[in-house]
């Protein structure tokens, strides 16, 4: 069925204060769930709603702690979320990041001690929105084992990066460290489907089609060794700098019972005018060259938002289920 996004991020955020999150706490996840479904970004949209509920009635996640922003040095900000959400985290740091950015050309956003943030790319885009570039790195449960292994030792750990733009961002990009995301397994599951070789292998760490062997064994990071690395950076910058756990330490992120996430972000601000002013130009240089091929792309540069999308009936009756 066809919903609005507005009504979605209503939704969202009726089900999430009936299972005891906060008002603003609410307002912080439901925007991001609705921004998820606007761009079609499905898997970090309404498919998360009932185990953010799920977790608020649990424990899992704290609905109404307020998180706590400090300035340890002039360029370094922390937003501690207190074992609650990332998105009111965050909401909370932005401010003092970017003003820490502006003051000096580069700083440092670390949020620790959160629940999952879901959607990367949705925090790296407010920090384009200030008319900073913004990279961020964020570490998730165990699903990724290393080249030539089969044992998982780091999460999906994704990468964002967004560069402001005239109307809009310029560049933008959100994409796992790992051949795929998780949810396009446990998806592929639930459809009965089979799933392309190199996403994942088996409890043996052979390659496989099956997604429950999948899910039983680990994924393979994206371009082997060269994503393996990418994904041990997002590692140690998410745990390592913010001070929150590693991947190996955190349980199944839908997993109803147990331990908080737990789980750090980590952010990078830069002013693209800190050394020079041509740097709006030095990027119309390559994007005037990539334009010029025929199926060729800036990441970010063909994305529409929609103001209604599509919700399969059953998911909608969850959400109107958790909302009442």
């Amino acid at each position: 069925m066809r919903v609005s996004v507005p009504e979605i991020k209503a939704k969202a955020h009726a089900a999430l204060v009936a299972h005891g999150a906060g008002e603003m706490q609410a307002e912080a996840v439901a925007n991001a769930v609705a921004r998820a479904e606007a761009l079609g970004n499905v898997i970090c949209g309404l498919y998360y709603l009932e185990s953010y509920c799920t977790q608020l009635r649990s424990g899992r996640v704290d609905g109404t702690v307020l998180p706590v922003v400090s300035r340890p040095r002039s360029s370094a900000v922390l937003a501690d979320a207190r074992f609650g959400f990332a998105q009111p985290a965050f909401a909370a740091g932005l401010p003092e990041a970017v003003t820490a950015a502006l003051e000096n050309g580069v700083a440092a956003l670390a949020v620790a001690h959160a629940h999952t943030c879901t959607s990367l790319g949705y925090f790296t885009e407010q920090i384009a929105a200030a008319g900073l570039i913004g990279i961020g790195f964020t570490n998730a449960s165990p699903v990724v084992a290393p080249p030539g292994g089969n044992k998982a030792v780091i999460g999906t750990n994704p990468i964002a990066m967004t560069v402001p733009g005239e109307d809009g961002p310029a560049l933008h990009f959100d994409f796992s460290t790992s051949a795929v995301a998780l949810g396009k397994i446990t998806m592929a599951k639930a459809a009965g489907e089979p799933i392309p070789l190199g996403w994942a292998v088996d409890v043996d760490g052979r390659p496989t089609t099956d997604p429950e062997a999948a899910l039983k064994g680990a994924l393979v990071s994206a371009g082997g060794y060269k994503g393996w690395g990418f994904g041990l950076m997002a590692e140690l910058l998410a745990a390592g700098i913010t001070g929150s756990v590693n991947s190996l330490d955190v349980a199944g992120l839908k997993v109803a019972e147990g331990r908080p996430h737990d789980l750090g972000q980590f952010y990078i601000l830069m002013d693209p005018g800190t050394y020079h002013d041509g740097f709006a130009d030095r990027f119309a240089r390559v994007a005037e060259a990539v334009a010029a091929q025929e199926g060729a792309r800036i990441p970010g540069s063909g994305r529409q938002e929609l103001a209604e999308v599509d919700v399969p009936d059953a998911l909608w009756a969850l959400v109107e289920k958790l909302a009442s």
